[in-house]
């Protein structure tokens, strides 16, 4: 039986925006590996780092996640990928009237993913690119002559502002136009006095301004097909192209890069709470069968699906807590700096005071070491941010949200068996513990960029740390007994008391 999806993409030219993003990457290699039939897929990229959009374009075809791709097929494959630049937060896309012609003309299908991801980013660019984004893409849609169906790539934290949410259009925070004739004509400083008023009960501008955004694609529901897909933390693929494969440092991927170096040592995580995960390759599916349901229905209504797990197959991390540490051992690296050891802490209060002991101190010796060396200082650095950033993701981190995804089950029921075999958007064989043995691997290879050839050299080093870590530990227990015992005025065998001290301080900190 042939896929109804991929029949359905045949010859029909796709425009996407956030096309070098995670999403946007792995959708690219989803549609050219399971659509090889499709016409032209028009990128939106805009000049970086001195590269001009075609460098970039070029860049983005040797990610390693092709490579499954390319055993396929030929790197002719390729030849159907244009890039177009352009950039969201400026007037009309930032497109010249020729390329903007040439969409119009030739277009079916937009998936919108480009956003500002950032949840310390101040309420100016977030409304210039979340919200006017949003806009200047759906302006562009009404100008497509044939176009057949619009994705929206939204987030489920959208309404963040309710625990419980459901797959449907909630009233808008505030008036858009209000909002964005506020953010063209103050400054930073008057507006940053401002936006605590006007985000009210979003935890951040981004939420608030993609929540905005929604409602921008509402506008023009009724005058071609639309939908919307609100993933939830967007995490390493389950099985395609690779399992484990990701690009993206947020969430669990970054903080096991780090804690597999041996920096990151501590987290503040509430392991009996639901944390809401999707793997990247069930998001790009959820795209393509949304834009293809939503031309079939042509209903004049907008469609909503949550791509989210925490109503359907939860993940609480006290499911994998105590096999991390296993995982981190491993799959060592090779250029680790320390002994990884990580430990979850039930409260922001105890992870500062944690930090303090466990990240900052060691940070500030080794920086200074390195320096001497003549090499480049991070760790305070690293550590600073993530101290700061922990501010502003306490909500995130210590709140449980449930998504309710009636809408997507349903969807998945209605597709083909081959439809559900090649676009599966069902989680419910996912394993967790299987997957985050993908994600230890798939972090080591294409986060820390460590291939497989390394690991027996990298075990063999996990295993000299390890006597160096305990070295240490002995030192540190040691040192804390004579400190104790010279202040009491005490000899070191009589002093009991420095035994549980140095343990609260290194070993439950």
């Amino acid at each position: 039986m042939a896929s109804n999806i991929a029949e359905f993409y045949k010859n029909k030219n796709i425009f996407i925006t956030g096309g070098t993003g995670f999403v946007g990457i792995a959708l690219v290699e989803k549609i050219l590996r399971s659509c090889p039939e499709v016409g032209k897929v028009y990128l939106l990229m805009r000049p970086k780092k001195g590269k001009e959009i075609h460098e970039r374009l070029e860049d983005i075809t040797k990610n390693s996640v092709f490579s499954v791709l390319l055993e396929q097929s030929s790197p002719d494959i390729f030849k159907k990928l244009v890039a177009v630049a352009g950039d969201v937060g400026e007037e009309n896309l930032g497109l010249s009237p020729a390329d903007r012609q040439l969409l119009a003309n030739n277009v079916n299908v937009v998936i919108h993913s480009a956003a500002t991801l950032d949840f310390q980013a101040s309420l100016k660019p977030t409304v210039f690119i979340n919200l006017l984004g949003t806009r200047r893409v759906m302006q562009l849609c009404q100008e497509m002559k044939n176009l057949k169906a619009m994705v929206h790539i939204s987030s489920a934290y959208v309404n963040a502002f309710l625990l419980e949410t459901e797959e449907k259009l909630y009233p808008a925070p505030d008036d858009a136009e209000k909002v964005i004739e506020l953010a063209q004509s103050k400054d930073e400083k008057e507006l940053n006095t401002l936006t605590a008023g006007l985000i009210k009960d979003h935890p951040n501008t981004y939420t608030f301004t993609k929540h905005l955004a929604e409602h921008e694609v509402n506008k023009c529901a009724g005058k071609f097909p639309c939908g919307i897909v609100r993933p939830s933390m967007i995490t390493a693929a389950w099985k395609e192209p690779i399992a484990g494969w990701t690009i993206s440092k947020n969430g669990p991927q970054g903080f096991l890069m780090g804690a597999s170096k041996g920096v990151v040592r501590r987290l503040p995580v509430g392991t009996s709470l639901i944390y809401d995960y999707i793997p990247v390759d069930i998001v790009v599916n959820q795209v393509l069968v949304t834009g293809y349901h939503v031309a079939q229905k042509r209903s004049g209504e907008l469609s909503i699906y949550h791509c989210t797990s925490s109503t359907y197959n939860p993940f609480r991390w006290d499911r994998v807590a105590d096999k991390t540490n296993e995982l981190l051992h491993m799959y060592p690296l090779k250029s680790a700096v320390w002994y990884p050891h990580l430990k979850f802490l039930s409260s922001l209060m105890l992870f500062k005071i944690s930090a303090i002991f466990i990240h900052f101190i060691p940070a500030y010796i080794l920086d200074f070491v390195t320096r001497i060396a003549g090499g480049r200082p991070i760790l305070v650095k690293l550590h600073t941010n993530v101290w700061e950033s922990l501010k502003l993701l306490e909500k995130f981190i210590f709140t449980e949200w449930k998504f309710d995804n009636k809408n997507t089950l349903l969807l998945s029921k209605t597709m083909s068996p081959v439809d559900q075999q090649h676009f599966n958007i069902d989680i419910g064989t996912l394993k967790w513990e299987d997957y985050f043995i993908n994600l230890a691997q798939g972090v080591r290879q294409y986060l820390n960029n460590e291939t497989l050839k390394t690991l027996p050299a990298a075990r063999k080093k996990d295993k000299i740390l390890l006597v160096l870590h305990i070295l240490l530990q002995v030192g540190i227990h040691t040192g804390v007994w004579k400190l104790v015992a010279c202040i009491l005025g005490v000899p070191m065998m009589k002093c009991f008391l420095a035994l549980p001290l140095s343990y609260i301080l290194f070993g439950m900190l």
